[in-house]
């Protein structure tokens, strides 16, 4: 028998602990072994019954769930989901807790709960399961719907060959996709970086109004300029792009001068933005002057994608398991033949530099 996924829900609200713990526990392979309306129930929940996963709010009585978190992650690490309403300033909360050892972040509205966690069923459990598959470190103190189907790159673009123009230009684009741990690992790639370095183009998988923050806060942290992408943004040596929360992102080509589009359209491997989205355009209109990278990240998104830009020539590089969170999309892009080396994260920037010289 198949040992499920033990998980404590922690929210102040009743309403959302029912309704999370109903959502979680329909699942064959995961079992809510209680709930908690504050950090301080919680703690004598785990004394008594140490769970696999913690779902987590931000916003509760007696502590808030960023203060619980890196005490729970400083004395006995476990991985936990953050679900949380993040609005404005919430984004830099949400910051602090993927750095303070939150596994996934997930965002909740103000109003409307209850509904959004009833269709967010499928987001919500695989967000437990890639936690449940998480590899932790410990953080200093200081620091029943069904699902939709799953659709690919198809629903966004149209696959066709790269074309003569695309393949005689010299300059070289990196485009890279990440998705749990995925905010760490682009941290310390984009931070390796020099000022004269490629253009990248990136897909975190991330909430909206999320990754404005994220690009801001490495902006400031890393020599290249870091950017929430815009429609039309042209990618240049010593920036880097990151796709909009909730938006898919494309690379193209007019001329000599590489540009991204943001568009709409369904999800795409379960996930919007997509990088098999990203990675075909990329194999489209870049062909072999791409150098695609896949970082940690839970599911294949971008397995299938990569793959077809190893077919129009392109370098593909990918995290290894030792170095990675989750080792879900890095594994299912190897499996589908689509990379030419996996290196641990220290080695991956200088290796794309390498490849782009």
């Amino acid at each position: 028998m198949t040992k499920k996924t033990k998980v404590l829900v922690i929210d102040d609200s009743a309403v959302v602990r029912k309704v999370l713990s109903a959502i979680i526990g329909s699942e064959p392979d995961l079992d809510v072994i209680g709930a908690a309306g504050d950090p301080f129930i919680a703690a004598e929940k785990i004394a008594h019954d140490l769970p696999d996963v913690l779902t987590l709010d931000v916003e509760m009585p007696r502590m808030d769930g960023i203060t619980f978190l890196q005490k729970l992650m400083s004395q006995h690490p476990i991985p936990t989901v953050v679900i949380s309403s993040l609005a404005g300033g919430g984004s830099e909360t949400a910051l602090r807790a993927l750095e303070y050892g939150a596994v996934e972040i997930l965002q909740k509205p103000a109003i409307g709960t209850r509904e959004f966690l009833e269709e967010s069923r499928v987001l919500i459990c695989d967000a437990v399961r890639a936690a449940s598959m998480a590899k932790l470190r410990r953080v200093p103190a200081h620091a029943a719907v069904a699902p939709s189907p799953k659709l690919n790159a198809d629903a966004v673009i149209a696959k066709s060959k790269p074309t003569r123009a695309m393949l005689r230009t010299t300059e070289k684009v990196v485009v890279l996709g990440a998705s749990t741990g995925g905010t760490e690992a682009i941290s310390e790639f984009l931070m390796s970086m020099p000022l004269d370095s490629p253009g990248i183009v990136i897909v975190q998988h991330m909430p909206e109004k999320f990754t404005a923050s994220f690009a801001r806060r490495l902006d400031s942290a890393c020599r290249i300029s870091v950017k929430e992408a815009e429609d039309n943004d042209t990618v240049i040596r010593g920036r880097a792009l990151i796709a909009p929360g909730n938006r898919h992102m494309v690379l193209k080509r007019s001329g000599a001068r590489y540009y991204v589009e943001i568009k709409d359209g369904p999800l795409v491997a379960r996930h919007r933005p997509s990088v098999d989205v990203l990675f075909r355009s990329a194999a489209m209109y870049a062909g072999k002057n791409a150098v695609g990278v896949m970082l940690t990240g839970m599911g294949d998104d971008g397995s299938r994608g990569m793959k077809e830009m190893k077919d129009a020539g392109a370098f593909n590089i990918a995290q290894d398991e030792r170095t990675s969170v989750v080792y879900g999309m890095p594994r299912e892009a190897v499996k589908a033949g689509a990379v030419d080396c996996v290196l641990p994260l220290h080695e991956i920037a200088g290796r794309v530099l390498k490849e782009c010289a």
